[in-house]
Order: structure tokens, then sequence, then C-alpha cells
């Protein structure tokens, strides 16, 4: 319940901006980030101000080069979310905070079951892949999650928005196999109904239907999950459509705005 005791434990007052990290916060991604290479010219700026420019640009939605003069220059921070994104270093950093995050929740680090979907989401003038999906009649692209059973994400994958859902759902199993290999039952909605799912892995898929006699909007056991992760991550304003150029950095945002989001829950409950 959203009451004063609440939030005070979310506030956010005392920071420069809302999006930067606190000290506790830092305290848990900085052991998770690349070190600074021994040899060659030392870096002027460190990591912590670097990731406060990237959750900054996440979290408002500016362009890269509106970021304030307090943080550092702009073509800086862009060359360095390019050095996480084309490292796949979002996606490592959202892996062990997710393992980090369910030991402190009692579970075991690797989940065992996983829910799927996807969301459409439009595009902008900034070019690169798109498709139109003709069911929610949306020109862009689809954003494909597997989450734990706690919501948390596990894989994300962007497509066009034109790729089918039962297609789409074959590759984001297939990668997850590499990173949670334990991963034994998928729970999934009609649309991944289907023998091309069913046989791309060893993992079962649980079709969870839609009531017989529904009527308007119901919330369905275990598929609500996905659809709260999906809602979590549209808060931040760089989501509310898709403005990157390329597919890989709208994948980099996506795994950033999950961290984000564990990052604060770990700090938070330390």
């Amino acid at each position: 319940m959203w009451n004063p005791t609440a939030r005070a434990l979310h506030s956010r007052a005392g920071l420069r901006y809302g999006s930067d990290l606190t000290d506790a916060e830092w305290a848990i991604v900085a052991p998770l980030l690349p070190r600074p290479c021994d040899r060659g010219r030392r870096r002027r700026w460190h990591w912590r101000e670097v990731l406060d420019a990237i959750f900054y640009v996440l979290r408002t939605g500016c362009p890269w080069r509106f970021l304030p003069d307090s943080f550092p220059p702009w073509r800086t921070v862009y060359r360095w979310f390019g050095e996480l994104r084309d490292s796949d270093g979002f996606e490592g950093l959202n892996h062990h905070l997710v393992q980090m995050d369910r030991i402190r929740a009692g579970r075991e680090p690797m989940p065992s079951a996983a829910v799927i979907d996807s969301q459409s989401v439009k595009t902008t003038e900034a070019g690169g892949v798109r498709g139109y999906d003709a069911g929610k009649k949306i020109n862009g692209r689809k954003r494909h999650a597997m989450v734990d059973t706690d919501g948390r994400t596990l894989e994300l994958l962007v497509h066009p928005a034109d790729l089918q859902d039962r297609d789409g759902a074959v590759p984001l199993l297939k990668m997850s196999r590499g990173r949670h290999p334990f991963v034994n039952l998928v729970y999934a909605d009609s649309a991944y109904s289907s023998a091309r799912v069913a046989m791309a892995t060893s993992i079962g898929i649980e079709i969870v239907r839609k009531f017989a006699d529904q009527t308007g909007f119901v919330v369905h056991p275990r598929r609500w999950v996905v659809e709260r992760t999906f809602a979590w991550l549209n808060r931040n304003r760089r989501l509310a459509k898709d403005f990157e150029q390329s597919i890989r950095s709208a994948t980099a945002f996506l795994y950033a705005a999950s961290a984000m989001m564990i990052i604060r829950r770990l700090a938070r409950y330390a």
C-alpha cells in the first residue's frame, strides 16, 4: 500500500537527481562493473558518474545531447553506454542482480519456471528495423520478455513488430538455455500454442488460456506477472516508445531499466 511509510522508503529526496545512485546502491553495483584498464591514459570520469548519466537518460527520456552539464560530456557517456551495450554488459549486470535478489528473497539463485509474453511499441523517425503489428495496429517493434515467477527479468529480445509471438518465442527460449539452464517450465498465453514453440527446446510450455465466460479485462494466473514487469519497465520515459535506431541499443536500455529496478530493491531491503 502506498502510505507515508512506503513513501519514505522509496524517497529519493536529497539526491542531485532522482535517477542518481545512492551510496547503498552504488555499493551493490560497483563490484559488478568492468574494471578500468591498468594501461593507457587514466580515466577522467568515474563509473558512478557515467552510470548516473545513463540512468538519467533512461528515466527522463532526454536525447544524449541534452544531458545537463553536471554530468560528464554526453559523448563520453554515450561512448561508455556503447561499450556496455556491445559487450553485453547490461545483460550480465542484470543477470547477477537477479540472482542476488532471488537469494535475498529466500529463493534459489537459478529459477526453474518462467513466464513469457510480448509488448508492441511504436518507433520514431530515428529509423532502424521495424514492422507492423496488425493485431495491435502498431508500426514499430516488439519486446519479448521472459521473467521468473516473481517478475524479475531473465531474458529480453527486441524484434520487428510484424513477427508473430510464436516465432519470436523460439529464439528467446533458445537464448535462455545459456544463462538459465534450469528453467524447465514456461507459462504463456494462447499465442504461443504452437508445435514450433513446444519443440524449440526441452522447456515445457504451459498455456494459460482465457476463462470461457470472460468479458472485459481479467487478471490471469501466472500471466499477470510479466504484464506487471512491462508496466515497471515503462515507467522509464526512454521506453515509452522505441527511440533507438538499433535493436542492440533498444535491448540495452531494457536491461538497464531492469537492473536499475533491482539495484534499488536490493538497497532498500538490505
